[in-house]
């Protein structure tokens, strides 16, 4: 299976678990309005996302829940500060992102990756004819995105991780279409280089620079 497979295979996922009825706008409304239950119907339709993207992310499946946790006591009390002309979602993803990224970057909590660890680890819901060389193929992918630089890691992360669209990470990041495009043409190629190598060293260590501030 090669990166772009691994990858396409991961977003399928995520489009899954966003798809759903109703209006996120419609809900924002009524949770700004202090309806409670538009905030459960919220974090209902994104919560599979938002937890397997981070399971992606950390390589650990009780440290996603502590951050997708994190991720909507964050996102709930800066609300005020959502734009309406973006996706709640991709918003949502921004701060699962940053959430994720200011953990590692804590010097107390930052863990190196160790093979056995990223091996273990496995997404949400796997496949049940999912092989032992699919596993592998997962944990050197992970280490390979988040050895990325941080305006290729984001890129790759919010497309194949949580299905942003190319129109939504654009405007998450301030540039055009095709920009976003060439930076997921530089990742694949940076992908494949890394995949073919044997091995690379622990990828968590480069996390500790880059933009990306807490939402």
């Amino acid at each position: 299976m090669t990166a772009v497979q691994a990858l396409t295979d991961s977003r399928r996922g995520a489009l899954r678990a966003i798809r759903g009825g109703g209006s996120e706008h419609e809900l924002l409304d009524r949770l700004l309005d202090g309806d409670r239950g538009a905030a459960e119907a919220l974090a209902e339709r994104t919560y599979e996302m938002v937890f397997a993207s981070l399971v992606k992310l950390s390589g650990d499946r009780e440290l996603a829940a502590d951050l997708t946790q994190e991720t909507y006591r964050k996102a709930w009390s800066s609300l005020a500060s959502f734009r309406r002309g973006a996706a709640f979602s991709t918003w949502l993803y921004r701060i699962a992102y940053n959430t994720f990224l200011n953990h590692v970057r804590r010097p107390a909590l930052m863990q190196p990756l160790s093979e056995e660890r990223a091996q273990a680890s496995e997404d949400p819901e796997p496949d049940p004819e999912q092989t032992m060389g699919h596993t592998e193929i997962s944990a050197r992918l992970r280490r390979a995105v988040l050895g990325l630089p941080e305006e290729l890691r984001l890129v790759v992360t919010a497309r194949f991780w949580a299905d942003v669209p190319v129109t939504e990470i654009a405007r998450l990041e301030g540039i055009t279409g095709p920009a976003v495009r060439k930076r997921l043409k530089r990742a694949m190629a940076h992908l494949k280089d890394h995949l073919e190598e044997p091995h690379r060293p622990d990828p968590d260590r480069h996390l500790d620079g880059g933009r990306g501030g807490v939402q």
